[in-house]
């Protein structure tokens, strides 16, 4: 199947096989059968025995608990990613995705001292940083409440908006997918269909 819209959305439930989609897609899981191509680039193919490392994907993920690193502050969770690239491949300023997620006053604190809402948006800083030429998104708002959700989601559209990111975004509330994605589809099983409404 081809996605190809600014944001697409994925609905399903729970061991349909939504997040080993994305796992493929990063390349933390490896394909038994196909190929996964990505802007003209085949980043896996099982018939030519290509697999490109997930580290050379440039694919930024966000799960739904952030996983930040602890020991490290919030300026240094954010600047994780973009350390590691060179000078060149960076897209994006770490005062540009601040300001945008309205996190500069969370800078010097560390992942421990932050509300569910804090953490996911600087996981969404991270991720951007990192200038991905895609954007996983796995369940980010499940673990929060409604009102951390409507808070949180307005700064996906902005992303996108702001940045020209394409996403994917897997979760299990159509009404997130109603508010954010340009493209529903529904996964059962292991395979995607358009989402009927």
């Amino acid at each position: 199947m081809q996605i190809d819209a600014p944001i697409t959305g994925i609905l399903g439930a729970s061991g349909s096989g939504k997040s080993t989609l994305l796992s493929i897609i990063a390349g933390l899981l490896k394909l038994e059968q196909g190929h996964v191509i990505l802007d003209h680039l085949t980043l896996s193919d099982t018939q030519f025995n290509i697999w490109i490392p997930p580290h050379k994907r440039r694919i930024g993920l966000v799960f739904q608990e952030g996983q930040l690193l602890p020991h490290l502050s919030v300026r240094n969770n954010l600047l994780y990613g973009y350390r590691n690239i060179l000078p060149d491949q960076r897209h994006f300023e770490l005062d540009v995705v601040v300001d945008l997620l309205e996190i500069g006053h969370l800078l010097e604190r560390h992942p421990n001292s932050l509300s569910g809402g804090e953490r996911q948006r600087v996981a969404l800083g991270r991720a951007v940083l990192y200038s991905p030429s895609l954007l996983l998104l796995d369940e980010p708002l499940s673990a929060l409440d409604e009102r951390l959700k409507n808070q949180i989601l307005p700064f996906f559209a902005r992303i996108q908006a702001e940045f020209n990111i394409p996403m994917i975004y897997v979760t299990h509330s159509p009404r997130e997918l109603e508010s954010l994605t340009d493209v529903q589809l529904i996964m059962s099983e292991g395979k995607l269909f358009p989402l009927l409404v």
